[in-house]
């Protein structure tokens, strides 16, 4: 993959700041923002118990991810995680055993979380689609739930991705092969080599194509209505039914959320004739998509991204279709 610089402007941050914004976050669900300072200092790192052997650590994760790129650009600048972490497992040191939790004082106290989110910007490359702003993204989530940690150490599981986000509203847009949706490693080093795996085999020029042609299509509002309809009756088919047409990975929640969105987003609601282009209905679908849980969200992510190409398909060459009519 070639990475080309537009010259963006761009901020340097303290990286031992927790930064607090009112801004739109890349995920939402039970999710709260920390930073990286925070994750090394602050938390404990889980180990396997049977061996007592550490984890790789989310901090590690994350670090090791920052390093690929700036080895990678040859960046000298600081690059700022956006981490969002969720299922926060408390305990205490040894001397605070019996005392009330009311009681305790914050170094007796212990965290870590179960499950971690983060995206890496690169200020400098860019594209823009129908006046949005994308940035180059790259991050990964990592959920301990996965891991069998009452053992010995073994394999450990993570999801390492590279797309875009849109900076008007903070959406992830990631294509089928900018993701590693089940990435397994032994070590920092086989971590590392497989986040440079990805960025190289990553097919940007592709990716931003795919979604400039989204704009070309479009929904009157009786089609837009016939695809939720059709959305919401896919969970309740049968078996056999659900195996013939396109697996969506959307719940019900979700497409409220997209409906509610269809008249009401500031970016990307209906235009005035009540049409909805393809790339508006795309950024409906990733903004409902950050109400998912951390360890769920890359992939509905991609389940947006290839359903909204499979419409585009069937339009294209006229195939009749369980979605749309």
């Amino acid at each position: 993959m070639n990475l080309v610089s537009n010259n963006a402007d761009y901020q340097i941050i303290d990286e031992k700041e927790i930064i607090k914004s009112s801004r739109r976050n890349f995920i939402e669900a039970n999710t709260i923002e920390v930073s990286l300072e925070h994750l090394k200092n602050d938390c404990i790192v889980p180990v396997f118990a049977k061996d007592n052997e550490c984890t790789i650590s989310h901090y590690e994760f994350i670090n090791s991810t920052k390093e690929v790129i700036e080895d990678i650009l040859s960046y000298n600048n600081v690059l700022k995680p956006d981490i969002r972490v969720s299922h926060v497992i408390k305990g205490r040191i040894p001397s605070a055993i019996g005392k009330p939790a009311k009681d305790l004082y914050e170094d007796e106290k212990t965290i870590y979380y179960e499950r971690m989110a983060f995206v890496i910007e690169i200020p400098e490359i860019s594209e823009f689609i129908n006046g949005n702003k994308l940035q180059l993204a790259i991050g990964g989530v990592r959920s301990y739930n996965q891991e069998n940690l009452f053992s010995k150490k073994s394999i450990e599981k993570f999801k390492i991705f590279i797309g875009f986000q849109n900076k008007v509203c903070t959406n992830l847009c990631i294509s089928t092969d900018g993701l590693v949706e089940d990435l397994r490693i032994s070590s920092v080093l086989e971590l590392k080599a497989k986040i440079y795996e990805l960025i190289n085999s990553y097919k940007k020029k592709e990716h931003i194509s795919n979604m400039q042609e989204m704009y070309n299509f479009s929904f009157s509002e009786d089609q837009f209505a016939h695809l939720i309809g059709k959305m919401k009756l896919f969970p309740y088919l049968s078996k056999e039914e659900k195996q013939k047409l396109f697996p969506l990975a959307i719940n019900d929640s979700q497409l409220n959320i997209i409906v509610k969105d269809y008249h009401t987003d500031t970016y990307f609601c209906k235009g005035e004739d009540s049409t909805l282009n393809f790339w508006s209905l795309y950024n409906l679908f990733t903004e409902a998509n950050k109400s998912t849980y951390i360890d769920n969200s890359l992939e509905r992510n991609v389940n947006a991204f290839e359903f909204i190409n499979y419409l585009m398909k069937c339009i294209k060459i006229g195939q009749p279709n369980y979605f749309i009519h």
